[in-house]
């Protein structure tokens, strides 16, 4: 055990969804993958082993839409418990935490999409809605046949007309006259698992209901079931995906889900969940590709010399990494907070049901957050991952151009990217409505700052991040600046503005990002010393550089869109005050530093 004060989950403070934002977070407060337990680390081990062996090395017959592999890949999974890693011991499951479920949806999801999606689609909104919103005899009935492979789930949401606007669609619910089923009828598509599921997930609208409501439809086609042919997609080749067809479908009264109309709260809760796991399921993809472009770029002789030597190589390499890097950071911070926040409220009273579902939903932000920008950065990477192996990239007898089809659903799966970024932003203005976030005190106090006189005073950065955690600090303050005004011009327009929410979005999803990276690195050097974390030290540096690149531009962009005259030359230069680095690191070093460590190790070795 380590010397030193134990921080126990009572003394330490743990913060609300969006509060990052506002408040200094302690880089011992965070969860990093190097905290993982040793079950933990043994849960990884096999996962990733059971992942070698059954996918990776049979990665070709993805690629030919051998739907029944995947399925039987996926029986496999359930064998080991793999898909019951977050269901309740009482109905057959593991029961482990939400980091524990993190680590092993990362894990599973790395070597094929076509996998990755078939087992996000089951053991998340295919088995989830029943866990945390059915009734007593529904999880007795369908979780333990879930839990163990024996059933396979799908979800039944989107429709030709209604994607985004989730709760626009037309499937019908009639209830019988004897009052004791339901008829459903209506046209489901580009539902994963639909051709090898045992039950659906269906959301259907009773009468002229504002909100759908969610039904158990177990898949009977004597019932008027019928499937569409497998979907022709660019990616993800062999994950089941059809259209699914329900005329007059019998549904016993006992198989709604939750209350009448409360269809759209389950699917908006499931899509939260859905998101921070589909952030953990781009993230071993990411590491995979690094470990085979590192590997061929240390193999690929061009004039004379490995291609890795090339400073050209070296900086796709390192852009790659630290992107990863980042993204483990942030998303097993947010895994944390969640897992403390379903304990603190099974603490105080709250069923487990409950407990998670107030759990995941306090982190709404994070969890959009996260979607956006590991679904962006697994994206870069895979095309990145391309362009190393050069014309090889390109061909189909290796898995780079499968890796880069299968990734580019990320952006679109769980709503869309432009979604989550104006819902980031929404929803962190409406929990400053409701006082759970108090934005305005501390945009107030970044207003009168741009009124004062700057302090021409040198800041004293000799210890390790204190330039970079005090940029940090300003970043937020360019947030608040540009959030605040544009709430304060616009009021509840504002989600009219999407130009406006998305560059606001960005410089959101920059500081979260950075942020978790840096309080990573600073609490791995504290614990094991800056020797050994040098190249972690240099990912957290270049990670940041970036990012204030990123806030610079879309920080620009924001303020000249809604700002003018004075106001608007102030906002700019507050811009530049709050950007401004008095040490600028060298650049080209620090991806060259990065680049020959990853190279050394022929992959990626810090997870």
């Amino acid at each position: 055990m380590a010397i030193g004060k134990i921080i126990t989950m009572a003394e330490k403070e743990i913060l609300r969804g969006g509060q990052f934002l506002v408040k200094e977070t302690n880089c011992e407060d965070i969860f990093t993958l190097e905290d993982l337990s040793e079950e933990q680390k043994m849960m990884r081990d096999s996962t990733k082993e059971f992942v070698d062996r059954e996918l990776w090395a049979h990665w070709e017959r993805f690629e030919k839409k051998d739907y029944a592999y995947t399925e039987e890949t996926m029986r496999k999974a359930g064998e080991l418990g793999l898909l019951s890693v977050a269901v309740p011991e009482s109905y057959g499951g593991m029961g482990m935490g939400f980091v524990s479920t993190m680590l092993v949806c990362d894990y599973i999801s790395g070597a094929t999409g076509s996998f990755s999606t078939a087992f996000g689609a089951h053991t998340g909104i295919g088995t989830m809605p029943i866990t945390l919103y059915g009734t007593e005899e529904q999880k007795q009935k369908y979780v333990p046949k879930l839990a163990s492979g024996e059933w396979f789930g799908a979800y039944c949401l989107t429709e030709p007309g209604a994607g985004s606007d989730a709760n626009s669609g037309k499937t019908k619910a009639v209830l019988s006259d004897d009052g004791k089923h339901y008829s459903i009828s209506g046209q489901k598509m580009w539902i994963s698992n639909a051709g090898f599921c045992s039950v659906f997930i269906v959301f259907a609208r009773i009468g002229d209901d504002k909100n759908i409501t969610g039904f158990i439809v177990e898949n009977d086609p004597s019932n008027g079931i019928s499937l569409g042919d497998e979907e022709k997609k660019l990616g993800i080749h062999s994950s089941s995906t059809r259209q699914v067809f329900f005329n007059e479908t019998k549904v016993p009264v006992e198989n709604m889900l939750s209350d009448r109309g409360n269809g759209f709260k389950i699917a908006m809760n499931a899509l939260n969940v859905g998101r921070i796991k589909l952030a953990a399921a781009c993230l071993d993809a990411q590491r995979r590709v690094i470990g085979e472009a590192t590997k061929y770029a240390n193999e690929r002789i061009q004039f004379k010399t490995p291609i890795m030597n090339f400073g050209a190589i070296k900086a796709k390499i390192a852009n790659m990494v630290t992107n990863v890097y980042a993204d483990e950071s942030a998303a097993y911070r947010a895994a944390k907070n969640i897992e403390d926040r379903i304990a603190m409220r099974e603490a105080a009273g709250n069923s487990h049901q409950e407990a998670e579902l107030k759990g995941v939903e306090e982190y709404a932000i994070e969890c959009s957050i996260l979607k956006v920008a590991v679904s962006e950065d697994c994206q870069s990477t895979t095309d990145e991952g391309i362009q190393i192996f050069g014309g090889m990239g390109f061909s189909a007898d290796t898995p780079m151009e499968s890796a880069w089809r299968d990734s580019r659903i990320a952006r679109i799966y769980e709503g869309t990217n432009e979604i989550n970024r104006m819902l980031a932003v929404g929803m962190l203005v409406k929990k400053a409505m409701k006082g759970h976030v108090d934005l305005l005190g501390p945009a107030t106090k970044v207003g009168e700052e741009l009124m004062g006189i700057p302090s021409f005073e040198t800041p004293d950065f000799s210890e390790l991040f204190a330039e970079e955690k005090d940029l940090v600090a300003k970043l937020k303050k360019v947030f608040l600046m540009v959030a605040g005004s544009a709430v304060q011009k616009y009021g509840a327009e504002l989600e009219n503005h999407q130009q406006l929410m998305m560059s606001a979005s960005d410089i959101l999803i920059e500081i979260y990002m950075a942020e978790s990276t840096i309080l990573r690195t600073e609490k791995n050097v504290k614990r094991f010393g800056e020797a050994e974390q040098a190249t972690q030290i240099a990912m957290s540096k270049l990670y940041l550089y970036t990012a204030v690149d990123t806030v610079i531009q879309k920080g620009k962009e924001a303020i000249v869109s809604f700002a003018e005259g004075d106001e608007q030359r102030m906002m700019l230069m507050g811009l530049k005050r709050f950007t401004k680095y008095t040490n600028n690191p060298n650049v080209v070093a620090l991806r060259t530093q990065i680049a020959d460590k990853v190279a050394a190790d022929n992959g990626y070795t810090f997870d």
